[in-house]
């Protein structure tokens, strides 16, 4: 199999949970569909306009565009600390101002869609040349939501037993000092050589890029040890997923050095299946049951919702973990 080859079936599988396609040269500003002014452009600025217009109709035009703005001007040349920025207002919204009925009114200008996954636009492309300042570089695929590049993907050819996974990760590092702009807004960073995959943060090391070894949770290696690419598509960068992961399963630490920290395959499974119990627990019960649960005292509202908040704290924890390292792998990049 040739990087090509690994490439196609990558798009292949990000088609099958829910990712359109377009091929990079087609949105250069003089490719055939052009959606950037020029190659230094990292965000597809027209679809997040869309997106920005389509889930906050009711916030004016001139505060959605401050918005838009906000987004593109993060306003901090250090790479790490743009992306914590970034990272902020995508989970919680960008904060705006504007006048309504005389007053000043202060509001949140959303990015995603975080609950229905249908409502966001999910675009994987590949072969994205990106201008910097000295270098000009074209990562394999890029993911794109709402306009946003928030996944990158660098394969190796699976044949050449000189690029293996580690070569990747040593592109991306090359990347990250050469076409800085593209990170500042990367939540995810995936390299494979088409036997291992790794995913990792911005800020990791090669010790701390981990495998993602399961789709559903509950089965590890699902389609056997020598298809982790898959299992990590299928298994993280599906939509429904992916959002769930980007809300609650990655953070920011600074005791001095800013670091940038995401949750191993274990701690996401073991926290969405503990939240799931204590939704499961809140809802009413009806006869008997409901009898036997007030007779207890469980039904209090605001002890369901303190429970359920302690929990999403509890993903804050399992993501300082970030992750664990996979002892399956005797070879770390020199």
């Amino acid at each position: 199999m040739t990087e090509d080859q690994l490439e196609q079936e990558c798009l292949g599988w990000l088609a099958d949970v829910g990712w359109q396609y377009r091929h990079g040269p087609e949105l250069a500003p003089d490719g055939a569909f052009p959606e950037r002014d020029n190659y230094r452009q990292v965000v597809l600025a027209g679809r997040l306009r869309q997106a920005v217009a389509v889930l906050n109709p009711e916030v004016p035009a001139a505060a959605r565009e401050d918005a838009v703005r906000q987004v593109l001007d993060l306003g901090t040349p250090v790479l790490l600390a743009a992306n914590r920025q970034f990272h902020r207002l995508l989970v919680t919204g960008v904060p705006v101002q504007y006048q309504r009925d005389g007053e000043t009114r202060g509001d949140f200008v959303r990015l995603v869609d975080w609950a229905d996954p249908t409502h966001n636009e999910w675009l994987a492309v590949s072969q994205f040349s990106i201008t910097g300042p000295h270098h000009t570089r074209r990562p394999d695929i890029v993911l794109f939501v709402n306009g946003l590049p928030l996944v990158l993907v660098e394969l190796k050819n699976p044949a050449d037993i000189n690029a293996d996974v580690w070569k990747a990760f040593q592109q991306v590092q090359t990347y990250q000092a050469q076409i800085a702009d593209v990170f500042q807004y990367n939540e995810l960073l995936v390299i494979s050589d088409g036997s291992d995959a790794l995913l990792g943060s911005l800020s990791a090391d090669a010790e701390r890029f981990m495998a993602w070894r399961t789709i559903d949770g509950a089965t590890v290696d699902p389609l056997g040890p020598f298809n982790e690419l898959q299992t990590l598509v299928r298994g993280v960068l599906a939509p429904a997923y992916l959002l769930d992961y980007l809300r609650y399963f990655v953070l920011f630490e600074d005791d001095g050095n800013l670091v940038k920290k995401i949750a191993g395959y274990h701690q996401f499974h073991a926290v969405r299946a503990a939240i799931a119990q204590v939704i499961a627990a809140s809802r009413p019960a009806s006869g008997p049951a409901r009898a036997r649960q007030g007779r207890r005292g469980l039904a209090h509202p605001g002890q369901r919702q303190e429970h359920h908040h302690d929990l999403l704290r509890s993903t804050r924890d399992a993501a300082a973990g970030d992750g664990e390292p996979d002892h399956r792998r005797d070879h770390r990049p020199q």
